[in-house]
């Protein structure tokens, strides 16, 4: 009997068994199409007791899955979501900047603005092409406000973005900790895990795809995750992943400044900030895509719209509209004019003259005749000008500082137009040539910025304008090495100089340690090093948005060394034709003030209708080779306005390139990687079905073994 009782249980044992292993194979063929289901493999273990076999046993059920393949793909996975994620976002700037050959580029538009110059050129009197100067520049501008919006708006999408895929990334966590604890609940009482680990495998699989991990496993079948940067995602306790989307977004708004939240693995505090350390995911595309490939286009747009505002109005500053003006808004601001200073350099001089309607001379002066010398305060030229005006035609006439602190003048009659022509000497008939300006911001006697023309110091005859106050300074794109000379910095606004300034710089300071000195010392103002390209830039800007100065002791280089100028950033998204000149065509400078000799009894100054050195020379400019500084990767180049918007477009052209390259190569070896783990991990149902075949044979041959053994049970119950 116990002979038959053993054979029994040992026949039930492999019934069981293979009842158990076809359970198995089935659910593998009814998962053949699932995703991310591995292949489910019974393995079987002799049982013995006392020694002797009893049968057969489930040893455990595995899955056939090559762990350090899917290691592989899970990094490539990481790459290649870097890469996809800024797919859309490079259509939307490729379809924003066009081909370097469309009509809709900025290129293109360049050169109908250069033609238009061009053509009124020829005919500086004639009011259609003066209207289609203005019409071909307001193109421009309009364009590069629209293109500074949309980045600025995908900016901020993408920052979304990766508030969506922090929220989602908490959830995966959450997901993976409780599957964690599943497993080792089960695994520990010998229940099958498999499934639960095919779950925690898809979760793990999309974390991946969302930031760049690296993972192992415990002895009780627990996962641990962390970030390349080694930062732990899940663990016994995971911590929770924070970040505040932005409300909006502007040319300057950047990571570097905290105008954008960091991404907190755990307590919200500098050092568990993760945005420096990704290396891919879809959140590495994104932060890529934030601060960096967008506002370097950005920082493209600002360099190319300040170059073409600074070179236009320089030489539409030296002439006027025919017979003159009958008022001039200045754009410089002056934040203490009481004090600040110019000199003219040399026997340089500006000559006042006034002109009746036909452009004949009523009277005439020069800015060294009016202050005395070659140096005034801002105030005293304004005081000495005004009364100059009124004393020749303009009774009314103001010169004032207005109340956004820039120097304005208004005649106040239609009597006489005011004129300016900067002149090589105080002599009337001087050669025309732009006089040089000497600043002193601060006054204290040192030069602060030599510029090139009395009205184009002043700003009073500009034709485009971006009405930004001076609250904003940066220097040129510096290697992240560069360190300071030894310097005296002064920092003032309107209400005189800030409290900590003057600030002392030592010899070898880094600029983020001169960036955090500044920050740390002077009242209202804020130092910070940002990205451009591949280099950094030093912002210094005023905390309240009011115009300040910032100004090194005289025989100080640093300044000068690293060229801190107020900002070019915002330019683009602001630039504008003013407003006058945009309704009125007819006020764009396309002559200068002549001189005639044999007029009067020592020669006049007069105006001429069909003048255009200004306009011609404007034409020339635009179409000849132009200096651009470094900005957003594009090197320092001296070429024309309409080659470098093309360099901006064909760079942009060759970003999205590049990435529709990388998204198709990492692609090929992902998609390559994840064939061969199907290989491996997917269900063949060749293989099934002939498993099948085997277990059923085998479940049969037991079942047979107990209905002999039953019989033999009964044939003791007969003898018994």
């Amino acid at each position: 009997m116990g002979g038959l009782t053993q054979a029994l249980r040992t026949a039930q044992s492999g019934l069981l068994v293979n009842q158990q292993t076809l359970n198995v194979v089935a659910n593998n063929i009814a998962n053949v199409n699932s995703e991310g289901y591995s292949r489910k493999i019974v393995n079987t273990e002799t049982r013995v007791i006392g020694g002797v076999g009893a049968g057969v046993q489930i040893a455990e059920i595995t899955r056939r899955v090559d762990e350090g393949l899917l290691k592989s793909i899970r990094l490539e996975l990481a790459e290649l979501n870097k890469f996809t994620v800024q797919d859309d976002f490079f259509a939307r700037t490729q379809e924003l900047f066009g081909a370097p050959g469309e009509n809709r580029s900025l290129s293109h538009l360049l050169e109908n603005f250069t033609s238009a110059l061009e053509f009124l050129a020829v005919s500086p009197d004639k009011s259609l092409e003066q209207a289609e100067v203005v019409r071909r520049a307001q193109d421009v501008t309009f364009t590069l406000q629209n293109m500074s919006e949309t980045i600025q708006e995908l900016r901020l999408q993408a920052d979304v973005a990766i508030a969506d895929i922090v929220t989602e990334m908490n959830k995966i966590i959450a997901s993976i900790d409780q599957l964690n604890d599943d497993i080792i609940a089960n695994g520990s009482v010998g229940r099958d895990v498999t499934d639960l680990k095919d779950q925690r495998d898809q979760q793990i699989d999309r974390l991946s795809e969302l930031v760049d991990i690296r993972f192992f496993f415990r002895g009780d079948g627990d996962v641990v995750v962390f970030t390349s940067g080694g930062r732990t995602l899940v663990d016994t306790l995971p911590p929770i992943i924070t970040h505040s989307g932005a409300s909006s977004v502007s040319a300057t708004t950047t990571k570097d400044e905290g105008d954008f939240a960091g991404i907190f693995v755990g307590k919200i505090e500098g050092r568990n900030d993760i945005t420096n350390e990704l290396r891919g995911g879809q959140l590495k595309g994104l932060v890529d895509l934030r601060d960096n490939i967008l506002a370097n286009m950005q920082s493209q747009l600002d360099e190319f719209a300040a170059e073409m505002r600074d070179a236009f109005n320089q030489i539409h500053n030296r002439g006027v509209s025919f017979p003159g003006a009958q008022s001039y808004d200045g754009t410089r601001i002056f934040i203490r004019s009481a004090e600040q200073t110019i000199t003219f350099n040399g026997t340089d001089d500006t000559t006042v003259a006034l002109f009746d309607a036909s452009g004949n001379q009523t009277a005439q002066t020069t800015i060294r005749t009016l202050i005395g010398g070659a140096t005034t305060t801002i105030d005293n030229l304004a005081t000495q000008l005004q009364t100059f005006l009124r004393a020749n035609g303009a009774a009314n006439a103001t010169v004032a500082i207005s109340t956004t602190n820039k120097l304005d003048i208004k005649l106040n009659t239609l009597a006489v137009n005011l004129s300016f022509r900067d002149e090589t000497a105080t002599t009337n008939g001087s050669t025309l040539e732009d006089a040089v300006i000497a600043f002193d911001a601060n006054g204290d006697g040192a030069t602060d910025e030599t510029v090139n023309g009395f009205s184009n110091f002043f700003g009073f005859n500009d034709f485009f304008v971006d009405n930004l106050a001076e609250n904003i300074f940066e220097s040129n794109v510096l290697v992240s090495t560069f360190a300071a000379s030894a310097s005296t910095l002064t920092f003032r606004d309107s209400s005189g100089t800030l409290t900590g300034s003057p600030l002392t710089v030592a010899a070898g300071t880094s600029l983020n340690d001169l960036a955090t000195l500044i920050t740390n010392s002077v009242t209202d103002v804020t130092a910070t090093v940002v990205s451009d390209g591949s280099g950094v830039r030093l912002r210094i800007a005023h905390d309240k948005g009011s115009s300040m100065t910032v100004t090194q002791a005289g025989a100080d280089t640093f300044l000068t060394d690293i060229n801190l100028h107020s900002a070019d950033v915002r330019v683009a998204e602001t630039l504008t034709v003013r407003a006058d000149i945009a309704s009125t065509p007819g006020k764009l400078s396309t002559g200068v003030v002549l001189f005639d000799a044999d007029r009067g009894a020592a020669g006049e100054y007069f105006m001429s209708v069909g003048e255009n050195s200004v306009i011609d020379a404007l034409a020339e400019a635009f179409s000849a080779s132009n200096q651009f500084d470094t900005a957003g990767g594009l090197a320092t180049v001296k070429t024309s306005f309409a080659e470098f918007a093309g360099r901006i477009v064909s760079e942009n052209a060759r970003l999205a390139e590049t990435n529709e390259s990388d998204i198709n190569r990492q692609r090929s070896l992902t998609e390559s990687l994840q064939l061969k783990s199907g290989s491996i991990r997917g269900v063949s149902l060749d293989e099934e079905l002939s498993d099948l075949i085997i277990f059923e044979q085998a479940f049969s041959a037991a079942a047979r073994v107990i209905s002999v053994i039953q019989r033999m049970f009964d044939a003791l119950e007969r003898v018994i």
